[in-house]
């Protein structure tokens, strides 16, 4: 059956802390979300990955890691290259840091061993995205697209892109010159065989000024009105709130109003409302594919 306007809820950044274990494990168990994604290089990967291991979770995919951000909750890679850690000896902290001083074989080992440790986790994977965006070349010009999407084609899994621009989204929007980038990475990925969704939807990581829960509920339920026909993917950042999260996550509000949200029983019923239906990367693999030469003559020309 072909869906008219799809949503992923994504919830990324599941294995970052006890705080976000909790809440996305909650998020899955109820069907509240479509689907999750994890960091391997995080102190809770190891709980998360059992979680989903036990239970045969299919709609979590891996969460390509190269940054430590948060002062309080640093990790280090799982191959341990020193172009990938700063002078602490942890993941570089911006994504700037990372474009800059990161080898590029480094990064594609780096890639693997992470995809090797959540399959010895007993883990099914279900697509390839990225933490904070730093293979995208959005900070220094350098980007690990081509090489994400190669992994992606030998693992046989659908990746985080997108195919079309929503020029309302208050992150993409603020983008330069933004539409050629788009055009040449989803050319690359049809190319490749990778299937990708249709949109990419963002909302601010942090509170902004004035903001409530009350004003950022309305936003997103609003925005489930205008969502273009295809397939979106939004991505959340849910957390419990715990006192351990309030001192050492900047984003602690943040996190606990998206998983409040999420939660809501007027998240479901605005998607009925809207037309909107749930859907995961899993109807991504199986029917966004696009054809492979056609594909390549977009990307040549």
């Amino acid at each position: 059956m072909t869906i008219r306007k799809g949503l992923i809820i994504n919830c990324d950044d599941f294995g970052q802390s006890k705080a976000a274990n909790q809440a996305i494990m909650q998020l899955l168990e109820e069907n509240k979300v479509s689907s999750a994604t994890i960091m391997v290089p995080a102190p809770g990967f190891e709980e998360a990955a059992q979680w989903c291991a036990k239970r045969r979770q299919p709609n979590v995919g891996l969460h390509l890691t190269f940054n430590s951000e948060a002062l309080h909750l640093r990790w280090k890679s799982i191959t341990e290259h020193p172009s990938l850690h700063d002078e602490q000896g942890y993941l570089h902290e911006n994504v700037e840091q990372f474009e800059r001083k990161a080898a590029t074989q480094a990064v594609v080992k780096e890639m693997e061993a992470q995809f090797e440790r959540a399959l010895k986790h007993g883990m099914r994977l279900s697509h390839v995205d990225n933490h904070m965006g730093s293979l995208y070349g959005m900070a220094a010009g350098r980007s690990h697209i081509p090489h994400m999407l190669w992994k992606a084609r030998r693992w046989k899994l659908p990746a985080r892109l997108f195919r079309y621009i929503d020029h309302t989204d208050p992150l993409l929007s603020t983008i330069p010159n933004l539409e050629q980038p788009v055009r040449k990475a989803s050319a690359l990925a049809d190319t490749l065989g990778v299937p990708i969704p249709d949109y990419l939807l963002s909302h601010p990581y942090h509170v902004q000024e004035q903001e409530t829960y009350d004003s950022f509920k309305a936003w997103i339920l609003s925005r489930l009105y205008r969502l273009p026909e295809g397939i979106s993917e939004t991505y959340f950042h849910p957390g419990t709130d715990d006192a351990w999260m309030q001192a050492h996550i900047p984003s602690w509000e943040k996190r606990v109003w998206e998983h409040r949200l999420l939660m809501d029983e007027d998240l479901a019923y605005t998607m009925r409302d809207a037309g909107v239906e749930l859907t995961s990367y899993r109807y991504v693999e199986k029917h966004l594919k696009r054809p492979r030469l056609r594909a390549a003559w977009r990307l040549l020309r």
